[in-house]
């Protein structure tokens, strides 16, 4: 019987050492479950998507980390206010397709359905700010140890009851 030397030599080079690269990782340490303490109609909730949204008017994601590195993207966050339109703000995302954002900005940051859900009822109320990242990296120690802990310390001081992941 043949030993296989390489196991992931029937993939392409990069996708074997993504492969590699996750095979090598500790398994996920234990996730903090916190019930809210009120209803969902007395909370304020903030969105957090992972689609490298900027405001037209802000500092643009750098996207020439991901291009040099397709398994990197900017370690940065930004903060797009709670009446941001599709017309206000940019996707830099170059691991989407962000035609579907540029029609609606609401199908990766669904900030308009908050409000009306606020407007409603149905919430508290939708946050002064809600956050997007550039997502889909390998690398995100950055992200981790500086942008993530930034997001909670805005959070907390905008009082905010529960956040909606928005992954992309």
């Amino acid at each position: 019987m043949a030993k296989i030397v390489n196991s992931y030599r029937f993939l392409d080079p990069v996708t074997g050492r993504m492969m590699k690269h996750w095979a090598g990782l500790s398994a996920p340490a234990q996730i903090p479950w916190t019930p809210l303490t009120k209803p969902i109609s007395q909370c304020t909730i903030s969105l957090v998507s992972s689609a490298a949204i900027a405001l037209k008017s802000d500092l643009p994601f750098d996207q020439q980390i991901e291009r040099r590195d397709p398994w990197s993207s900017d370690p940065s966050y930004r903060v797009l206010p709670r009446a941001t339109a599709t017309s206000d703000a940019r996707v830099y995302h170059l691991h989407i397709n962000t035609s579907f954002a540029e029609q609606d900005l609401n199908c990766i940051m669904p900030i308009e359905r908050l409000n009306q859900l606020e407007a409603l009822g149905e919430i508290g109320h939708s946050a002064p700010s809600h956050y997007s990242y550039g997502g889909y990296t390998l690398r995100p120690d950055v992200l981790l140890s500086q942008a993530v802990p930034a997001i909670i310390a805005n959070l907390r001081r905008e009082q905010v009851d529960a956040v909606v992941l928005v992954p992309v």
